[in-house]
């Protein structure tokens, strides 16, 4: 493995496939209260420059966990916001802490730390990329279903960051990806082109109910992503034939599992009545974040299989 994940192209699959592993040993030890601390004396920096939930808590409960201690960070209170350059932030960090992990914008301010720091970058998401969420909802589905080799997914909505690491991953593990947008906002046509070299089953289709016939999952994000807010009422009327609803799921095999990568909008893209249904592993998926990444940490931060 590389000492970044910047992309789920950072990875093999035999090395996603041994996170998945570590990931079921770790949560195993949780459940059993054992102590556990591989990352005694080792500290993670967290930079947020956008809001967080999930990517927050499991990064700094995880590496709390492993014994390691987590400095969580605002990009406003850094000289970042005062013009210091990334190159130089990356020079100053590497001197300081083992590990940084970053939540951005442009993937190409993630690209340039990676390029100058000395210790392991890892994405903690950008406009393009969100590779902890689709590791982790990988691991969750792996889980369920012990073999992704085949498996058909259906991500309805905008062709986002999540959808882009979404369709990698699928590339790597052999999963089957039906990609379901309006055309204005499919994924981007790099992506396309990359997992379509990859060799992926990937498919991209403008009817939702043709796109959920018959597959295990589906999956959805919100409409409007961070920092598109402004187009809110705009995608609310684009989107709407999106929805994933009872009636959607009537067309996908009988035990379908729904997934979401939160935060929801709930009555936007997913319905109440879905969301908390008995086919809806939302909140698993969530929590797998946290036992996925601290795999992820051992892994980088240790050099530990």
């Amino acid at each position: 493995m590389k000492k970044d994940l910047l992309t789920i192209l950072d990875l093999e699959k035999e090395e996603i496939m041994a996170l998945f592993r570590q990931a079921n040993h770790l949560r195993k030890l949780m459940r059993e209260e054992e102590t556990h601390r591989p990352l005694r004396g080792k500290t993670l920096a967290l930079i947020f420059e956008k809001p967080s939930t999930r990517t927050r808590l499991s990064f700094e409960v995880g590496m709390y966990q492993l014994g390691g201690y987590p400095l969580v960070i605002s990009s406003n209170q850094m000289q970042l916001s005062r013009g210091e350059t990334l190159e130089d932030t990356a020079r100053i960090f590497s001197r300081y802490v083992d590990g940084l992990m970053i939540r951005t914008f442009q993937h190409s301010r993630l690209e340039k730390i990676a390029r100058t720091a000395s210790i392991p970058i890892i994405n903690g998401l950008t406009d393009s990329f969100h590779p902890c969420q689709a590791l982790s909802d990988y691991y969750t589905l792996w889980r369920r279903k012990k073999n992704l080799s085949g498996l058909k997914l259906a991500y309805l909505g905008d062709g986002n960051n999540v959808s882009h690491s979404l369709m990698l991953g699928a590339a790597r593990l052999g999963v089957e990806i039906r990609i379901c947008t309006p055309p204005e906002y499919e994924p981007a046509e790099k992506i396309q082109e990359t997992v379509r070299e990859m060799g992926a089953s990937f498919s991209l289709i403008r009817d939702p109910a043709e796109a959920a016939t018959g597959v295990d999952v589906i999956y959805t994000d919100v409409w409007t992503s961070m920092g598109k807010e402004q187009e809110l009422p705009l995608r609310a009327q684009i989107f709407r034939p999106y929805q994933v609803n009872s009636s959607l799921l009537s067309r996908a095999r009988e035990n379908v599992l729904v997934m979401h990568c939160l935060p929801a909008h709930r009555g936007q893209e997913i319905t109440d009545e879905v969301m908390d249904g008995p086919n809806s592993i939302v909140f698993e998926q969530a929590e797998n974040r946290l036992h996925l990444q601290k795999a992820l940490l051992v892994k980088l931060l240790s050099h530990q299989e």
